[in-house]
């Protein structure tokens, strides 16, 4: 069972890729128009160009890194992350479906029959909820160790914002937090197929929770310099200038709005910071080597090194008191 779920889903996440990319283009060229609309006071389309495509932007170094390692890394997605997230949360949702009915006897889901749009709607909102809360803690965790900070600060070392550096991520680094990610809602995963969702055709969670989630979230838009706000929503869905604010050098947004999708992780913990609307931001990093960043050894290489060296240290005997020689009495 468990080799035919991870099959069932990996079959239908690789369906909706089109469906997905379509999507995320449309928001991406709407939320343009309407950054633009709300910027500029004398509108052309030369003028919608230039603000949507800035040759600062497009041109910077950061960008061509951006390109080249989202080409590289797309070669080796289909061989690697996308098999690897499927099989962790489908491996801890049939431990947890097998834990669980063992230990209250549940043979076979509590309620009977193909599931209907009722528990569809609730089951997406819930794996939504938990897939958010366990990103929220990983991201945290990337922030607060130095040996997690060394990969995710790939992504952070972008200097400008130019709607693939949503996948600036370490491949370590995403699978890692792929890793993760079957805990939570591995969990939450498993106990949905005891009570009302057979486990292979549950894999509607695919269709239900990514595409929802990457629609709602506005990834591509919000790793863009389009200063998108929600209004009063923004108390519920994570803005892409909220999120933008993460990315800033400036001190006083430092470990802030770490949320995916949900900002009221942020409130809870008191990590959010709403920014001025007309506010500016730089994005990059404040450590001396950034631009080694900007190639493609620097991104895939370096992180590693440098996790090398933590572990190394880690594992250093360092005592903390040097033992003296001690005086020899006279014989």
């Amino acid at each position: 069972m468990f080799s035919e779920l991870a099959r069932v889903i990996g079959e239908k996440l690789s369906n909706i890729n089109f469906l997905t990319l379509g999507l995320l283009l449309l928001t991406a060229l709407g939320s343009a128009v309407v950054a633009y609309w709300r910027t500029v006071e004398h509108k052309s389309f030369r003028d919608f160009f230039d603000f949507a495509f800035p040759a600062e932007v497009i041109l910077h170094p950061s960008a061509r890194a951006d390109v080249l390692f989202w080409v590289t890394k797309r070669a080796m997605m289909p061989f690697l992350l996308i098999p690897a997230g499927v099989t962790f949360v489908a491996a801890v949702g049939y431990g947890t479906h097998q834990a669980v009915g063992w230990l209250f006897d549940i043979q076979a889901p509590l309620i009977d029959g193909p599931a209907g749009p009722v528990t569809i709607v609730i089951f997406t909102a819930t794996m939504l909820i938990a897939y958010d809360i366990s990103y929220y803690i990983y991201h945290v965790a990337q922030h607060r160790f130095p040996f997690l900070w060394e990969l995710h600060k790939v992504h952070h070392s972008a200097e400008v914002m130019v709607g693939i550096t949503k996948d600036r991520v370490h491949p370590l680094d995403d699978l890692m937090n792929r890793i993760w990610d079957g805990v939570i809602p591995g969990v939450c995963f498993g106990i949905w197929s005891l009570i009302a969702l057979d486990p292979v055709e549950i894999a509607i969670f695919g269709i239900n929770v990514y595409v929802i989630r990457n629609i709602l979230m506005m990834d591509f838009v919000r790793h863009t310099h389009f200063k998108i706000s929600f209004g009063p929503l923004n108390n519920i869905i994570l803005c892409p200038h909220w999120h933008q604010v993460h990315h800033s050098i400036d001190p006083r947004h430092y470990d802030k709005n770490f949320g995916l999708l949900f900002s009221f992780w942020d409130r809870l913990f008191g990590t959010h910071f709403v920014p001025d609307p007309n506010e500016d931001l730089k994005f990059g990093l404040m450590d001396r080597d950034v631009r080694d960043y900007q190639s493609l050894f620097g991104l895939y290489i370096l992180p590693l090194k440098k996790m090398g060296g933590h572990v190394v240290r880690l594992f250093q005997r360092r005592p903390d008191v040097i033992a003296q020689p001690q005086d020899q009495s006279p014989s």
